[in-house]
């Protein structure tokens, strides 16, 4: 894949691009960058123009000034600029979005701001719904904690949590390797995060009136992201198709790498068409 960047305000924000056609815009979470489409990219990009930005704060882009969800989906918007300029004469106007768990926050947001720019969305591991009270004070315990304890730790302690027992035990070099990967992130981003994710509102009002195929990608044992909570938006978009991974947590596409990508691959078709 092509490296890239654009420029916000003197910030560098990093991105991936390859392929071509329709372009589909990955976007990851929460605690990680752009390699947490790993197992997804070289599939889909030989049926589409793939974008895989690393978010401001993630990877090799950095914070920028608004981090608030509004602002990131205005980040992620800035690239799509600049994508849609170059395949001018191709007419491109539009784009699919999928984004995970952190990244779906935004993928909203962006559907929100500028509708008009998006053929279809999916929420992989995401919801619309605002964060509960109980959720919001675990989120500013985790803030407290990586004030306290720095981001090695965290992500730690974190990670594991995110997959299933059996993921964890068959997997062990792998977790081993995203944690160091992740255990340099800088903290003001993670908490910047944290903070983002408690102030954003309710945004089931978007999948409500969306005129567009939604996608949900839900973890039958996530615990992020209840099994529950996910299944009780998929009634709001008119066009919605909802896939259920049996046995992931909330990092379906590494605990199910095969059926995600196939899952991908089947919303990018029918939504292309």
């Amino acid at each position: 894949m092509t490296e890239k960047y654009i420029s916000i305000r003197n910030k560098k924000i990093h991105y991936k691009v390859a392929g071509e056609g329709m372009p589909v815009v990955l976007i990851h979470g929460f605690a990680e960058d752009s390699d947490v489409w790993r197992y997804q990219q070289d599939a889909l990009l030989k049926k589409c123009l793939l974008i895989i930005p690393d978010l401001p704060g993630s990877g090799k882009s950095d914070m920028i000034e608004d981090m608030r969800m509004e602002g990131l989906a205005d980040a992620v918007k800035q690239i799509l600029d600049q994508e849609f300029a170059e395949q001018k004469e191709l007419n491109v106007t539009g784009a699919i979005m999928i984004g995970h768990s952190m990244g779906g926050y935004i993928t909203l947001a962006f559907a929100e701001q500028y509708p008009d720019m998006l053929k279809a969305i999916g929420l992989f591991h995401s919801t619309a719904f605002a964060d509960s009270e109980d959720k919001k004070a675990t989120r500013r315990r985790g803030i407290t904690f990586i004030q306290t304890n720095g981001s090695y730790e965290f992500i730690k302690q974190s990670t594991p949590n995110l997959f299933t027992e059996n993921y964890r035990i068959k997997n062990n070099m792998i977790l081993a390797e995203m944690i160091a990967r992740y255990s340099s992130f800088d903290p003001l981003a993670l908490t910047a995060y944290y903070e983002a994710m408690i102030l954003r509102p309710d945004r089931t009002a978007v999948l409500q009136f969306i005129n567009k195929p939604v996608l949900f990608i839900i973890g039958k044992k996530d615990k992020a992201i209840s099994f529950e909570d996910s299944m009780k938006q998929c009634h709001l978009p008119d066009m919605a198709s909802v896939q259920i991974l049996e046995n992931a947590a909330h990092m379906g596409m590494w605990e199910a790498q095969e059926k995600s990508t196939q899952i991908l691959l089947s919303f990018l078709q029918d939504a292309i068409v």
